[in-house]
């Protein structure tokens, strides 16, 4: 399954991290690792967190069983931790920042989930065998790389046939709000992006509760050293250049729907000019309110 040397201790898998963007990028979630777990929180508590989520509810359930997953970026594994449970799937949380990593580690230790094993790695460095996923996430991560596109070709190869991957990127018209947002912060700081922002408006009413997620939204939002934003047609040139087919997105490309029911259901691509619409209609809605994050699912051929 792997191709390069690592350390293993249980079921965490520690390789060599080399590029000098992703020590930079772990050395900053290092400092908050994001999202965190609550005290109270168990395997019960986070399933209900995925149930009651419409996207991973979607990627679960699609699964089924007997599967391989891996999520590239999982930061403290909540998602990964979620898929796990209750299922026979054999799950992989992949990220750079060992300490994200053990705080995942240490909720599936002790909630006794044992179907999922952690990596400790740089998506840039080729560290697996060719087709051996039937599922890849990758959502957050690739425009907090030096070339997104150079990160994602990394990917494909992974994916076994008739595999599926889900991107998530920054995309450069839905999150005009929070560029514009983030262009204030600099000049003004946190007290004046508090009024901006509707996601730490929210938060900000109940400051004490909430005073390490509007920390770590605010490092990820509009502190990080290293981000991109692309579109859906950029995707697009990704997905043919490694031959995988489109299926769907969040935003929908299709005007009339927004948010697709079914986001593993063939879509059709649309016009450009649909598509562009679509992507700038995110600023007006929870998508841009939420950073401007956008969804492609591809299957490989």
């Amino acid at each position: 399954m792997f191709k390069k040397d690592y350390i293993k201790k249980n079921n965490l898998y520690k390789f060599q991290l080399k590029n000098f963007i992703t020590k930079s990028v772990t050395s900053f979630y290092d400092e908050a690792p994001f999202p965190n777990y609550k005290d109270h929180q168990d395997k019960q508590s986070i399933n209900t967190i995925g149930k009651n989520n419409f996207f991973l509810r979607q990627i679960k359930n699609f699964l089924g069983f007997n599967k391989k997953f891996i999520e590239i970026g999982s930061g403290t594994s909540q998602v990964s931790n979620y898929l796990a449970f209750g299922t026979n799937n054999k799950i992989f949380a992949f990220d750079p920042t060992l300490k994200s990593l053990e705080l995942g580690k240490s909720f599936s230790d002790k909630n006794g989930i044992k179907n999922i094993n952690y990596l400790n790695a740089d998506i840039n460095e080729d560290i697996f065998s060719n087709e051996i996923f039937d599922l890849v996430l990758c959502s957050g991560v690739l425009h907090h790389t030096k070339d997104a596109y150079e990160s994602f070709s990394k990917i494909p190869k992974i994916i076994k046939k008739d595999g599926y991957v889900i991107i998530g990127l920054y995309n450069s018209y839905g999150r005009i709000r929070t560029k514009v947002r983030k262009f204030f912060y600099k000049f003004f700081g946190k007290n004046f992006v508090m009024l901006l922002d509707p996601v730490l408006r929210i938060l900000n009413k109940d400051n004490i509760k909430n005073s390490e997620k509007i920390k770590s939204w605010i490092r990820d939002q509009y502190e990080h050293p290293v981000e991109s934003t692309h579109t859906l047609d950029e995707v697009f040139e990704w997905f043919n250049k490694h031959d995988l087919e489109f299926i769907n997105s969040i935003p929908s490309t299709d005007c009339s729907i927004g948010i697709p029911n079914n986001i593993f259901i063939k879509g059709k691509k649309n016009t450009f000019s649909e598509r562009i619409f679509q992507q700038l209609r995110m600023n007006f809605n929870n998508l841009g309110n939420e950073g401007g994050l956008f969804i492609v699912v591809g299957k490989k051929r």
